[in-house]
């Protein structure tokens, strides 16, 4: 392959996974942070719209910007725990108190991350499996 085409190859890609990742992280997070801390609960706090957003973009990553498939999962699955992140750095600049338990409040929302793009991801891959499967008909 061409040095000028594996470059806008990755250039796609990159760039696909840039602004999914940060219209996810805002899908998820703008809900999420209108909630009080005291009314949260994980994970059906992050259930809803911002988690089909995060399936949807990564399966436009996967089928239209041609990234990998590793890369999708863990790069958009990581828009889910961000906006996690970005909140307990707030209140605990606020109350050092009021996060004892982040590292478990972070391991859910990762995991519904990684599923949400996992599942997008495998939808994102089957234009391009039926293509590959056709062809070899």
């Amino acid at each position: 392959m061409e040095a000028s085409v594996l470059n806008s190859m990755t250039l796609r890609a990159a760039f696909w996974l840039v602004v999914a990742f940060v219209i996810s992280f805002f899908a998820v997070g703008f809900p999420y942070w209108q909630i009080p801390y005291a009314k949260v609960s994980l994970p059906s706090t992050l259930y809803g719209t911002g988690l089909v957003v995060v399936g949807v973009l990564a399966a436009a990553a996967r089928a239209i910007g041609k990234a990998r498939f590793l890369t999708v999962i863990l790069a958009i699955g990581a828009a889910v725990p961000a906006p996690k992140l970005a909140r307990i750095a707030v209140d605990t600049a606020k109350d050092p108190t009021s996060h004892n338990l982040w590292p478990f409040e972070f391991i859910i929302a990762a995991v519904i991350g990684v599923l949400c793009s996992t599942a997008g991801a495998l939808a994102g891959s089957l234009p391009a499996f039926f293509s590959r499967h056709n062809r070899a008909a």
